[in-house]
């Protein structure tokens, strides 16, 4: 095959510094914490669970009462004699026949208490009881049909609480296992805190991560780890007491059973046993930099904002935060963290202030944070917020406010389709070098296949790319229990005994194996142009709907400003009603289709009243069928916003966002106007959008390159999307001609678009890893269809630099 371009690195003309680029998001959702990387292994063992978690939650949850061999007891939840204030719920077991033994069993998460042979697992309860003293608790860890697999046998010895420790190992493996407590004797028998934890955690450390899970991510390498969230973070109660408060991490340090609680606000229950004193020691496990995130005072979910006199106690929060990772044993915080453990500051050079802020409330109160954390901490970067989406109104506004303040970084964050990945790699080249820098803390493509991975690969290389401008960037979620899913798509997947990674895992790791410190200048030369899909104008139905309430849409106008035809449609009204009643009865409408039009330019106008709650309005165009349209929504989630969004093959992605709150019973006006694939929106004659729907150009290879310091090592990434092989040139510029070089190469090929991993198949997609051996500044090398490969050259070849080839499984 004829070489088909040339790919020339520079490899003495540094660029801009790499830093901290590449590095991992944990949000507590998906049950990442409680029942995945927190290794605890009882579900819900301090009684606590109830509605406020989610609606069929109750405090016995996960429970089952056990009475055996004639055995009877009554089981009930009470708070009057609590273990401490924190902790109010406890266990009663109200013995009134002992039989063969009575008392609870806990079905853990997902099939349940998974167990291995030879395994030990440490179990702790903290309990009392009235009588029989001389009786003995038996724990066993049992099967689904009664097998025991491990027992041992605790005297509870006193009226106070007491905790209790027992070590169990067991002689089976199964993955449905369950914990078992029954007694004999008589009287009440109170338990609470009934915990079980693998002896085995990721490092050995107490109250500790489960291993594969953490192995799999130390195994990243990554530079940083923002904590603990994500929406968690401001949405809730500004009073740090109540169960649904904003995430407060002074509530998460200390002993597990004095930790409060939690609401998470993924609608399930939060103990905070992961909490940030085991963020810390995590990320300084892994090498990774800190990067905790705290509340501004600000909730946009629910519009509640504490007052600017009373905000002192939230900033002090942050800076107590500082002193707690920074400061030194003899400081306040410094002595909490010392006594915890950890004498030695963890280093903390980041902060963020709140998560996908929008709203004047928090760029208001945002300001003080950063004027007392900059005069106490100067060294500190802070992080500012631009919102949930990649542009809009309150995207700008999140701008403004980082020049204004002198923000460090600016969070970005972005869920969107492939396409607009590859619309848009090049997002940042124009972003200015003085400019406050961008923090990528929240993206994905929306999908764990192959081509999710490959479409993110491509991506990624433009952040490498713009090192000027992009600081830091981190893949999100990054977990979740396949069992309890609040979003898709997720970087690691697991369940009570398995994980894996996905192929956008595989992407990652090599981005963050090999990320460098120095980007180099790459030159592309002979390469056809790039490919670009026919650029046809927004074309298809135009509809009208609504979601959850009624509608009422009138005075329907049609411009097709190419012909100047004018439609009205149907005297131009539509009642619409998507209530629960309306589903109820089958009665439910959510949509009218209007007409389809195919023309360069055209003008959709309607007044529009909402008469019952909903998520608004709903205005189609560019309609192909139902996994492929544009969409215009007027209130959305929370009542909150204006959206227009691209659907593509089922994937949506915002294009533009900005505030608005529908009102029942207003009439507003409403006029969409396409050009092209150019879009403006008005509501009442003012404009709320002004975006593109940009259509892919995709471009023969996708590339970037840096070196790496300590080593000399020139390093090479290349995306091809097409489907088709590259046969391309490469040339070192500042190598010598005549100079031996090995070439490390790690290659994503080989693999349909549609393909995944799985549990079946974990390792489905994975790099392959070759290395070459030649002489020279310049050779020749096939991308493949369909890839990612990462080079490393290595120079100044030595017996102790040959490594064995490694070569992955042809395909």
């Amino acid at each position: 095959m004829s070489l088909q371009g040339t790919l020339t690195i520079n490899t003495k003309d540094r660029g801009a510094a790499m830093g901290d680029l590449f590095g991992i998001f944990f949000e507590d959702l998906n049950h990442a914490a409680d029942g995945g990387l927190y290794a605890e292994l009882v579900r819900n063992r301090s009684f606590e669970f109830g509605p406020i978690d989610h609606p069929d939650y109750h405090s016995l949850t996960a429970w089952e009462k056990v009475e055996r061999g004639g055995g009877e007891c009554e089981v009930r939840v009470e708070s009057g004699l609590p273990l401490n204030k924190q902790n109010n719920n406890y266990a009663v077991i109200d013995i009134r026949m002992a039989g063969d033994g009575v008392g609870l069993m806990n079905h853990g998460f997902n099939t349940g208490i998974p167990v291995r042979e030879g395994e030990t697992y440490v179990f702790s309860m903290y309990a009392r009881r009235n009588s029989s003293f001389d009786v003995p608790i038996t724990v066993t860890l049992e099967g689904v049909e009664g097998s025991v697999y491990s027992e041992a046998a605790i005297v509870v010895a006193s009226d106070q609480w007491t905790k209790y420790v027992a070590r169990l190992t067991a002689s089976a493996t199964d993955y449905s296992g369950r914990l078992v407590l029954t007694t004999k004797g008589s009287g009440l028998l109170c338990l609470d805190m009934v915990s079980l934890f693998p002896a085995r955690t990721f490092r050995n450390r107490p109250n500790g991560l489960r291993e594969d899970i953490a192995t799999l991510l130390a195994d990243l390498r990554p530079k940083f780890m923002r904590f603990p969230g994500g929406c968690l973070i401001h949405d809730g109660s500004l009073n740090a007491d109540d169960r649904d408060s904003m995430y407060r991490w002074k509530n998460t340090l200390g002993d597990v059973a004095e930790r409060p609680a939690r609401r998470n606000n993924w609608r399930y229950n939060q103990t905070l046993g992961l909490g940030y004193y085991e963020y810390f020691l995590f990320c300084e496990d892994i090498g990774a930099k800190p990067i905790p995130v705290v509340p501004a005072g600000s909730d946009p979910h629910h519009k509640r904002n504490v007052p600017l006199d009373e905000l002192q106690p939230w900033i002090d929060d942050a800076l107590d935060l500082i002193e707690f990772a920074n400061g030194d044993a003899s400081s306040p915080w410094g002595a909490i963290r010392a006594k915890l453990g950890h004498p030695e500051p963890f280093g903390l050079e980041f902060i963020g202030i709140g998560n996908e802020e929008v709203g004047e409330p928090f760029f208001e109160r945002y300001a003080y944070f950063h004027r007392a954390i900059k005069a106490k901490y100067p060294a500190i970067k802070i992080i500012n917020n631009s919102g949930p989406f990649a542009s809009g109104e309150e995207y700008e506004r999140g701008w403004r406010s980082a020049r204004e303040n002198g923000s460090d970084f600016v969070d970005e964050h972005y869920y969107q389709s492939p396409e607009w990945l590859l619309a848009n790699h090049r997002r940042y080249d124009s972003f200015k070098t003085y400019d406050p820098k961008v923090f990528l803390g929240e993206y994905a493509s929306c999908g764990n296949t192959y081509y999710n991975a490959l479409a993110e690969a491509a991506y990624m290389t433009g952040l490498e790319r713009n090192a000027h401008a992009v600081g830091l960037a981190c893949y999100a979620p990054l977990l979740c229990n396949v069992d309890y899913v609040n979003w898709k798509p997720d970087l690691i997947w697991f369940n009570n005994h398995d994980v894996f990674g996905t192929a956008n895992y595989y992407v990652q790791k090599l981005f963050m194996h090999h990320q460098g410190d120095h980007a180099l200048r790459v030159q592309a030369e002979g390469f056809e142009q790039p490919v670009q899909s026919e650029s046809k104008p927004i074309a298809g139905m135009l509809a009208v709907g609504t979601e959850g309430g009624t509608v009422e849409y009138s005075q329907i106008k049609l411009i097709n400003h190419v012909t100047g035809d004018l439609q009205e449609f149907a005297d131009g009204q539509f009642l619409l009603s998507d209530t629960e009643e309306d589903r109820a009865n089958g009665h439910a409408r959510r949509m009218a289709e209007l007409e389809s039009i195919d023309s360069e330019h055209y003008t959709l106008s309607m007044t529009a009243r909402r008469k019952a709650w909903g998520r608004g309005f709903m205005i189609h165009f560019g309609k192909v069928d139902d996994r492929n349209e544009l969409l215009w929504r007027i209130g959305g989630w929370h009542n909150n916003d204006s959206i227009i969004s691209s659907q593509i093959n089922g994937t949506s992605c915002v294009l533009t966002h900005c505030l608005f709150d529908v009102e029942d019973d207003v009439d507003y006006h409403l006029l969409i106007e396409v050009c092209g694939r150019k879009i403006r929106a008005y509501i009442d004659g003012a404009l709320v959008a002004n975006t593109e729907d940009l259509i892919p150009v995709i471009e023969p290879l996708y590339y970037s390159s840096s070196i790496e310091e300590a080593t000399g090592d020139v390093i090479l990434k290349v995306v091809n999307v097409q489907d088709a092989q590259v046969r391309t040139g490469i040339v070192l510029e500042g190598l010598g001609e005549k100079e031996e070089v090995m070439i490390d190469i790690s290659e994503l090929s080989g693999y349909s678009l549609e393909e995944e991993n799985s549990f079946e198949q974990p390792e489905r997609i994975v790099p392959a890893n070759q290395t070459l051996h030649l002489q020279g500044n310049a050779f020749e090398y096939e991308i493949p269809r369909h890839s990612l490969t990462v080079m490393r050259v290595k120079r100044s070849l030595n017996d102790t630099d040959v490594k064995v080839t490694e070569k992955g499984e042809s395909r």
